[in-house]
């Protein structure tokens, strides 16, 4: 949910994209039309995606799951990462954007990895629990309800399984006192219950606006 990492000056930024960003133009340019959109905000950073993309590879992951998908670009970064018989289950709610993210998944021809849900998130993990354990699970979506999905998560993560959270810097808004909003609220208390979880392994990275990793013990 954000453009760019934070606090990088714009020649350092533009260094790190330089040096480090192997976007495809089919990844460009999903990324540029998401940009026209009001909600571009939504939009992970290109580094992010091809980080989650690197951990795809780096843990061997074969069952996905992403929480929050909007134009789909985080999505396509880690569908191509799996092997040929890997696949990658959406959780959204219906939106305009949906069609984005179909049409560039199926350009991509990786359509067939893809399975896009669309119904309240809490509602669609309530109902995967039957289906067997996951070995990556990306977090994108509304932040208030973020400590619900970490249990969500932890049970449907195999052992040594990745859950990934986004926006956990929130733009320097954890760092508020008295936050009046429910969303930094629940961020925080994300942050500070993770610290203490014996259930998890734990690293906050400062890339995009804030990167959680939890290994699931």
């Amino acid at each position: 949910m954000t453009a760019r990492t934070l606090n990088l000056d714009d020649a350092l930024y533009r260094y790190v994209l330089d040096v480090s960003l192997r976007e495809t133009p089919l990844l460009k340019r999903l990324r540029d039309e998401t940009q026209a959109l009001p909600m571009a905000r939504w939009q992970v950073a290109p580094e992010q995606g091809q980080f989650l993309a690197l951990l795809v590879k780096l843990t061997g992951a074969r069952r996905l799951l992403e929480v929050g998908t909007f134009t789909g670009y985080s999505a396509l970064c880690m569908a191509a990462a799996l092997p040929d018989d890997g696949s990658l289950i959406c959780c959204d709610i219906a939106g305009d954007y949906n069609a984005i993210a179909l049409r560039y998944w199926q350009e991509a021809g990786l359509d067939g990895r893809i399975e896009l849900r669309l119904a309240p998130a809490l509602d669609t993990l309530a109902t995967l629990e039957t289906l067997g354990s996951f070995d990556l699970i990306f977090i994108d979506a509304d932040k208030a309800n973020y400590p619900c999905y970490l249990e969500h998560a932890l049970r449907l993560l195999r052992v040594g399984g990745l859950a990934v959270f986004d926006n956990t810097l929130w733009s320097g808004r954890v760092l508020e006192t008295h936050p009046d909003s429910a969303d930094t609220r629940a961020i925080q208390a994300l942050n500070l219950a993770l610290k203490d979880d014996a259930r998890v392994d734990l690293s906050l990275l400062p890339l995009g606006d804030g990167l959680t990793l939890c290994r699931k013990r």
